[in-house]
Formats: C-alpha cells, sequence, structure tokens
C-alpha cells in the first residue's frame, strides 16, 4: 500500500442556481490576460445541451482520455507516440475557436468619441482575437444559459443523442416534459490524467504533495495534445504566450489552507473541498477494469480510510503529515464520496479517474411529487417517485456513472430519505429509524449528512490543511535561520512566499 493525499472537490448540484458567480470570480483571478479572452477555468454548463467547448463530451470526434485494449491494458484514445509524431504540427483533433466562441469587446470609442451630427454612432462587435469586426455573434460560453430542454440545444447533447439511439424516442423535449440543471465544471485534476500523459515535452505534472495537476510554462512547447487528451476539455492553448493553460485549484491560496475562488465565492454555498487518501498501487489497475460500469466502484475501493491505524501509519511512513491526516479525517469529501455515499465522478468511462465529483440534483421530484396532490416530502412518496424523475435517471447515469442506473438510484434514495428523515424531526415527530435504515444509513448519519449538505458552516464545508506553512515550520526547526546560514533564509522565505518548487510524480 504506497498512501498519497489529494485535494478533492464535491459539488452539490442540488443547491447550483447558475448565477455564474465562480466563473466570474475565476475569470477575473486567472484569466484576464491577453490570449485568454476565451478561456473559462471554470463554467456552468445547462444540460442537456451542448457544453463548453460544444459537444466536449463526444469523445468519438475529439480522441480524449484513456481506452481499454483487448489484453487489458490502457492506452490514450488519440493514439501513442507514432501517432502524436505524425500530427505534431497539424492536430486535427483539437477544438476550433469557433467550438468555444470568438471573444468579442465593442467599439465603444465610436460612442463616447463620435463627434456631434444627425446619425447615431454605433459599437460594432469586434473580436478580441483578430480586432477585426464580427458580422454575427453565434454562440458563445454560455449561450444556452437557461435553455436546457430546448429543441434548439438539448437535441444535440452527445449524451441524448447516444440514449436515443439506445432507446429511441424516450426522451422527449416537449414543453410539458422538458427538464434541465447546472452542471459547473472545473479541471478534474485526475489520479490518471490522460493531459500529462499526452505532453510530449513533459510540462504537464501533478503534484506529489497534493494531487493538483499544473503546467510548466518554461517546459511547454505549445503542442497542444495535452489538449486533446483531455477528455473535459479543461486545457486551454494561449495564443499570445503559445503555451497551454488550465485550472491550477488556486494552489496558491490552498497551500495557505484557503479555499479555491470558486469555492469561497459560490452563491449556492454548493462546493466543499477536503483531502482524500489512496492507495497509488491500485489506480492503473482501478482504471483499467474491463466494464466501464465497474470503475466508479473501481475508483472508490482506491480511497483509504484515514481513521484507520494501519492506514494513518501507512501514510506516515508515505511522509504525510499529522496535519494532512487531521486534515483527512475532517475531509466532507470523504464524507460525502465514501461514508455517505452521494457523491459520483463525472464520465468515469473516459478512466482517468477524476478527483471533482458531484452529488446528483433531486430537486424536481418534490414539486413533481406535490403537484399529484400528494405529500412531496414522505419518505415512500419519494422513493417511488425516483423512477418518474423529470430529469431522467438513464441521462444522469450516462454523466456521472458509466450508465450505471442502479448506483444513481441509490444516491437519489439516500437523499430522499435525507429529506423525510429531517422533515419529521422540523415537525417534531418521533424520528424514524427505519428511513435510514432503508438506504443503509443510521439516524445519526441521517443528521450528520443534512448538516453537511444543508447548513454546514465555512469551516466544515473547506478542510485545507496549509501545505507551505508546515514545510516551512519543518525547514526552520532544522535550519535554524541566523546570520550564518543566509541559504536557509532564502529558502525558508521561498516556501513561505509559496515559490518553493514542487515535487513530480
Amino acid at each position: 500500500m504506497r498512501v498519497m493525499a489529494q485535494i478533492a472537490m464535491v459539488m452539490n448540484l442540488d443547491k447550483c442556481i447558475g448565477c455564474h458567480t465562480c466563473s466570474v470570480t475565476c475569470k477575473q483571478a486567472w484569466t484576464n490576460r491577453q490570449g485568454t479572452e476565451y478561456v473559462w477555468f471554470n463554467n456552468v454548463e445547462t444540460l442537456p445541451g451542448q457544453g463548453y467547448p460544444r459537444r466536449w463530451e463526444d469523445q468519438e470526434k475529439w480522441k480524449g482520455g484513456w481506452e481499454r485494449t483487448r489484453s487489458g491494458r490502457l492506452r490514450l484514445r488519440a493514439g501513442g507516440r507514432l501517432a502524436k509524431l505524425g500530427k505534431i504540427f497539424a492536430n486535427p483533433d483539437l477544438p476550433e475557436i469557433d467550438d468555444y466562441y470568438q471573444p468579442w469587446t465593442y467599439e465603444y470609442k465610436n460612442l463616447t468619441e463620435a463627434p456631434a451630427g444627425d446619425d447615431m454612432p454605433t459599437a460594432r462587435p469586434v473580436s478580441q482575437v483578430t480586432g477585426e469586426p464580427l458580422d454575427t455573434i453565434e454562440w458563445g460560453p454560455n449561450w444556452d444559459d437557461n435553455l436546457g430542454g430546448a429543441p434548439t440545444h438539448a437535441p444535440k447533447d452527445p449524451i441524448v443523442q447516444k440514449l436515443r439511439d439506445e432507446v429511441g424516442e424516450k426522451i422527449r423535449f416537449e414543453f410539458e416534459q422538458s427538464f434541465m440543471f447546472y452542471l459547473p465544471r472545473i479541471c478534474e485534476h485526475c489520479l490518471n490524467p490522460a493531459c500529462v500523459s499526452s505532453c510530449p515535452s513533459g510540462a504537464m505534472y501533478k503534484r506529489e504533495e497534493d494531487g493538483i495537476v499544473l503546467v510548466d510554462q518554461d517546459q511547454c512547447r505549445g503542442w497542444r495534445m495535452c489538449v486533446t487528451g483531455c477528455p473535459y476539455k479543461k486545457v486551454y492553448f494561449n495564443h499570445a504566450t503559445g503555451k497551454a493553460e488550465k485550472c491550477t485549484f488556486c494552489f496558491p491560496r490552498i497551500e495557505v489552507g484557503m479555499p479555491t475562488v470558486c469555492s469561497e465565492t459560490c452563491v449556492g454555498r454548493m462546493r466543499y473541498l477536503g483531502v482524500m487518501l489512496y492507495d497509488a498501487d491500485k489506480v492503473a489497475e482501478a482504471a483499467a477494469v474491463e466494464d466501464e460500469q465497474d470503475l466508479y466502484p473501481a475508483q472508490v475501493e482506491c480511497f483509504l480510510d484515514p481513521h484507520d491505524p494501519a492506514v494513518a501509519e501507512a501514510a506516515r511512513a508515505s511522509g504525510i503529515t499529522e496535519e494532512w491526516l487531521d486534515a483527512a479525517r475532517r475531509s466532507p469529501v470523504y464524507d460525502l464520496i465514501a461514508t455517505y455515499q452521494v457523491a459520483l465522478p463525472l464520465h468515469p468511462e473516459y478512466r482517468t479517474m477524476p478527483m471533482v465529483w458531484y452529488v446528483p440534483p433531486l430537486s424536481p421530484v418534490v414539486e413533481a411529487v406535490a403537484a399529484t396532490g400528494r405529500d412531496g416530502e414522505d419518505a415512500g412518496n419519494l422513493f417511488g417517485a425516483i423512477d418518474a424523475l423529470r430529469i431522467p435517471v438513464t441521462y444522469l447515469a450516462e454523466l456521472l456513472t458509466a450508465g450505471d442506473t442502479y448506483a444513481v438510484e441509490a444516491v437519489l434514495r439516500r437523499m430522499a430519505a435525507m429529506r423525510a428523515y429531517m422533515r419529521r424531526i422540523n415537525l417534531g415527530e418521533p424520528e424514524d429509524e427505519s428511513v435510514a435504515a432503508a438506504v443503509g444509513l443510521t439516524g445519526q448519519e441521517m443528521r450528520d449528512m443534512f448538516r453537511l449538505l444543508a447548513v454546514a458552516k465555512l469551516e466544515d464545508r473547506f478542510v485545507v490543511p496549509t501545505a507551505a506553512r508546515s514545510d516551512a515550520d519543518a525547514l526552520a526547526d532544522s535550519h535554524p535561520l541566523d546570520a550564518e546560514c543566509p541559504v536557509a533564509e532564502i529558502t525558508a522565505s521561498r516556501v513561505m512566499l509559496n515559490l518553493s518548487p514542487t515535487r513530480r510524480r
């Protein structure tokens, strides 16, 4: 057992209101420079829809992620070294700017500096990439916002097309049957990142201390194979610098114990950050399981219980500090993924072992039951209505469990049981332990899960150890700073300023 630690995130889709505050704050913090006009490290998509970039889920076209060979080994869907060599100067598997959108601004000077006259001045849209005027604006990162299920965008969703091929016209997008929900997306910081393996220059790497995937700007040569390799299309090319860029998981903030910008500014308080311990020796085997629907449970098997004394001892032997072990024990992410088992990975069939997980949305089921005149919070009614969700379980399964509807139904049943159990408590009625037992949890676990998902404070939602400070303290203890040790002083200063070199995997 080789224990490693990773900062992971869980998003509760039941609470996302699609306000895009996370996207805007991330944009202002990280991508407000020349060359990143079209770049959104964080974006919020309305599903069903095409997403950003358009149809990013269509791996038959984009060749992202891994695929399993007949011999049971993994290989990049985009091909190996020879395939990369043949496409290194002209890669056909890259999204074009129109698949993202042509970023634009307006000729505001025409309005502010136009001389007095009889004609009304206009501000034409102008491309921020080429500087040329745009005749029409056809697409944007939130172009189909709130239009999930609309006949213009929903039929082009790759998941909808796949389901229609399998079940015919079961999913229709008539007005009375339409559905939608929001999906915020950032880089998944995977355990088995295809982008890292795709990079010919070795510029992309996964940090050993916290699992964050970064791009070494000095090493990057702009080959853009990482853009193809990432199945989530969360690596971008900066046309001004000629380098690849991606979500950094706000590592300067993480290193001092602060949450990511998108997490801290989330209006719905639906993001959770914490430490996950996992067995690095199991990752390759778990990513290569034969049945795609076994990928989710296989990844869960890689995670380790931080409360287990044997795991703690192995973690210490691997160099994981007590501060990180304590954070792992208090991790809300571990509770949502492993204890309550209500969080699921995004497209596990890509075999990258993603580390940003999602609690699927349940909200429409309560309204749907209440509309029939029945009690929308009653456990029996909720359990019976899950199969009739306006958001089809089959759609959620294709998104989160590679098509395994049983796993999604189990999560939705736990969420419904929590609502029914807590409703009795809030109304002053006796606690019904049978509701909790029906989904494999105890009453105390129901209360704890409700507290975490509904009313958790900031310190409960974000449990992030301070990597840089602990390293600096250890360095100061081993090399006392004095006038005769200038090198140690400089090194400790770099650690405290989050400028220390990182270890690579």
